[in-house]
């Protein structure tokens, strides 16, 4: 499978294909779901929400679509760049099609996107297989995968939680946090990219993102704590970051990255 070109073509193709499917997903679902926290939920702080990031997703799943244009031409060309892009255009499409599902299943609602998100993961996969990318390295990025959507997703609570929150430190708190967890997540999805590549600046990068997980999550998943008196859920991101962390600094982990 490594080096096939003509396998990274049909899956381009899926992928450009997967595209449209966003922007029809993520269209016909975007004003029910938020009717549907105003009216089944009552919580027009995650209609806000979900106007603003699902707009995002369906921009970023679009926009990978488009990027695998590129990717197509590569794998035709044979050029040795392709898969990487690849990569890059399907850890777009993963996230666009994961977290639409998280409110749409709040109010009992139906999550069609799960298919780009199943169909992402199989580019995802699909692209590691043509770069021959050593099992051990697609582990760390699938982990790195499963940190970089958890961030984003501390990002779009903090949305929530600024708008509800009557505590002026809160409200400050949770709107230094929002961005930071977001630009994380675009440090997860590019040291991903960085890593499969065997690029030389892998390492520092994934130091620095699981640092700004960190940095970014604790405050807004200890705020919530303090605010709502229980655990929270965004203090899940920051403590998987700070495992990656510790496991980047083990001398096995950064040789293999560094190799």
């Amino acid at each position: 499978m490594k080096g096939n070109s003509k396998f990274g073509a049909g899956l381009s193709i899926v992928g450009i294909l997967t595209g449209f499917l966003v922007l029809y997903l993520v269209a016909d679902t975007y004003m029910p779901i938020v009717e549907g926290k105003i009216t089944i939920s009552g919580r027009p702080d995650e209609a806000i929400a979900v106007r603003i990031v699902h707009a995002l997703l369906g921009w970023v799943g679009m926009a990978a679509g488009a990027l695998w244009v590129s990717v197509l031409y590569g794998f035709i060309k044979e050029k040795e760049w392709a898969w990487g892009w690849g990569v890059v255009a399907s850890t777009a499409q993963i996230l666009a099609g994961f977290f639409p599902m998280i409110p749409a299943k709040s109010i009992d609602y139906p999550t069609p996107t799960l298919w780009v998100f199943l169909i992402a993961m199989g580019l995802w996969y699909g692209m590691m297989l043509i770069g021959g990318v050593n099992k051990k390295i697609i582990t760390i990025a699938f982990l790195s995968g499963i940190v970089y959507v958890l961030t984003f997703i501390d990002g779009v609570g903090a949305i929530s939680r600024y708008q509800t929150s009557e505590n002026s430190f809160a409200i400050g708190m949770y709107a230094m946090g929002q961005m930071i967890n977001w630009w994380a997540a675009v440090v997860w999805a590019v040291f991903i990219y960085a890593l499969v590549k065997k690029r030389t600046w892998a390492y520092p990068l994934g130091l620095f993102a699981a640092s700004m997980s960190i940095i970014g999550g604790f405050p807004v998943g200890l705020t919530d704590v303090f605010m709502i008196g229980r655990f929270s859920m965004f203090l899940v991101a920051p403590t998987m970051s700070t495992i990656m962390l510790i496991v980047f600094f083990l001398p096995g982990t950064r040789r293999l990255i560094e190799a």
